[in-house]
């Protein structure tokens, strides 16, 4: 993180941890597998449902709606039941719809279910970074740091459960997750003790609140294009690449290895030698870049490509949820929630969206589209730059002690 440097003042720590974090930190690791979980199975759930890509890429619209909807709630849940009770609640809910999942006949059912998953999943993510901060032993560097480990080993196993399991059926990667987060509700009862609750209530209306801020509303607006063009990539690059669900499986495991090491590592360094504002002005230009060549590529191209990809977007990740966090004074978990309410609505469209312009016009069109978000992204913190220079050059680092923080995939 800018300004301080984790690794050299938490990786001492962050294997001394205690039971409870390593319990929330592995089902946060599951959580976040359930994001990119269908990647490789795709287009065999077209396949077993007789189902265009467009319908098969409700799956991704129906969870993240849902999910930018529930960033309303989050809050207002966890701050009045407290953060052990929303975990659970958020696990139980994803165990449910995950194996309901597996068990569909039709793509409705399918992209209902994913919907109830959609909203467990809001919950456990939107509190355990919170969870972990405050039973994480060795300071808040330590414990974000484990967290974002954790994101970042979730997103690129994701891919590989699916196509392990998903070469047998299609069903199969849905219900190994639900067992999955079975284990990690067991072991969350078992070894988490439960969370203060913090001194204010959070309201519905709190995070459209905190968007009248100049900063955040522009790190939102920026956010809502960049992630248009990430789940571009993540929902509609397998039905281009056309493999079979192992080799789908390790395209995007090469590319959440790299969007970790990225994102964990990479970026906070960079961040400290140009700023902020510079590093992901120039990682959205190089992911749009990385887009249109992707369209237009051949196969070969288009598999490199996807994996570069994940460096862009690692870096991203981690310096948009920095400086939503940090740019206005509105509570964290505020913040953060208005926040994420915006651009996972861009998380929703682009799933959809990207194989109806195939349909409307040709292959290479999405990629062009989701190319020209990035650069939108790109403009918005240019044309805001004096909105978030405060931000960016002077941040100093908000330890993740108030009343739950509200991070959600970067």
């Amino acid at each position: 993180m800018q300004g301080e440097d984790p690794f050299e003042q938490g990786s001492a720590s962050i294997l001394r941890q205690p039971k409870a974090v390593w319990a929330t930190a592995g089902a946060s690791v599951v959580a976040f597998m359930g994001i990119g979980l269908v990647d490789p199975i795709l287009p065999s759930i077209a396949k077993g449902l007789e189902a265009s890509p467009s319908q098969v890429s409700l799956l991704f619209t129906s969870y993240f709606l849902i999910t930018a909807v529930a960033m309303l709630v989050t809050g207002f849940v966890s701050s009045r039941i407290g953060g052990r009770r929303t975990l659970l609640a958020g696990l139980a809910l994803v165990v449910v719809f995950a194996a309901l999942s597996g068990t569909s006949s039709s793509v409705a059912e399918l992209v209902g279910f994913r919907a109830g998953w959609g909203l467990g999943n809001a919950l456990f993510v939107s509190t355990a970074l919170a969870v972990i901060v405050g039973a994480a032993a060795g300071g808040s560097s330590a414990a974000i740091l484990l967290y974002e480990s954790a994101l970042g080993l979730g997103m690129a196993c994701g891919p590989l459960l699916g196509a392990l399991l998903g070469d047998a059926s299609w069903r199969y990667p849905f219900f190994g997750t639900a067992a999955l987060m079975a284990i990690g509700f067991v072991c969350i009862t078992a070894f988490l003790g439960e969370q203060p609750r913090p001194a204010r209530k959070t309201s519905l209306l709190d995070p459209l609140k905190a968007l009248g801020h100049r900063g955040l509303a522009s790190v939102a607006a920026s956010a809502f294009f960049y992630n248009y063009a990430f789940f571009t990539i993540l929902a509609f690059t397998p039905f281009v690449l056309n493999m079979t669900p192992y080799k789908s499986g390790a395209v995007f495991f090469a590319w959440g290895l790299l969007l970790a090491v990225f994102s964990v590592l990479v970026a906070p360094r960079l961040q400290k030698r140009f700023g902020s504002l510079k590093v992901v002005g120039a990682s959205l230009v190089l992911l749009a870049a990385d887009l249109v060549i992707l369209g237009y590529g051949d196969h070969t191209t288009a598999i490199v490509c996807t994996i570069v990809s994940g460096a862009f977007i690692g870096m991203n990740n981690t310096v948009y949820t920095e400086l939503a966090l940090g740019v206005s004074d509105a509570p964290r978990p505020v913040a953060s929630a208005g926040y994420n309410f915006v651009r996972w609505f861009a998380a929703a469209a682009a799933p959809y969206l990207a194989p109806k312009i195939e349909e409307w016009s040709d292959i290479h069109t999405p990629f062009v589209v989701a190319a020209a978000a990035a650069v939108v992204g790109a403009v918005v913190v240019w044309a805001r730059r004096s909105a978030l220079t405060h931000e960016a050059e002077e941040l100093e680092p908000k330890h993740a002690t108030e009343d739950g923080v509200t991070v959600f995939a970067g």
